[in-house]
């Protein structure tokens, strides 16, 4: 009975593994890519490009799971990716506001998740 049980939870570990996004590349050093206008560059460009061929594999997964952490309030976002995605984002309309509404545009062109965030992040900052 305890070769089963132990099944079970490997099979609910899997699952709950794949709830989330992938942590692989958690340890970025975010500050060294927002300090360096090169590597932010290169970022935006692959998020903004219509292919990946300009993308390193982080980007390539970020690209990847932005429109579903929009849409679920990055609910399969740990808590360092959540406060990382803050980060970036503060940095990016403080710092790079052409960048952002580029970013904007091609990820939320009709404004929906800015109106549903702006009240959340101005609560944040206060």
């Amino acid at each position: 009975m305890v070769r089963p049980l132990v099944a079970l939870l490997l099979l609910g570990a899997l699952v709950a593994a794949q709830d989330k996004y992938t942590t692989k590349f958690d340890s970025v050093n975010l500050d060294d890519i927002l300090n360096n206008d090169r590597l932010l560059n290169k970022y935006a460009q692959c998020l903004l490009d219509a292919d990946d061929r300009n993308c390193t594999p982080d980007a390539k997964e970020l690209k990847k799971a932005i429109p579903d952490a929009l849409t679920n309030e990055c609910a399969k976002c740990s808590e360092k990716q959540k406060e990382g995605a803050q980060k970036v984002v503060d940095f990016l309309i403080d710092n790079r506001p052409a960048q952002w509404k580029e970013l904007e545009a091609k990820y939320d062109p009709s404004g929906e998740y800015r109106k549903r965030y702006d009240d959340r992040i101005k609560k944040l900052k206060s």
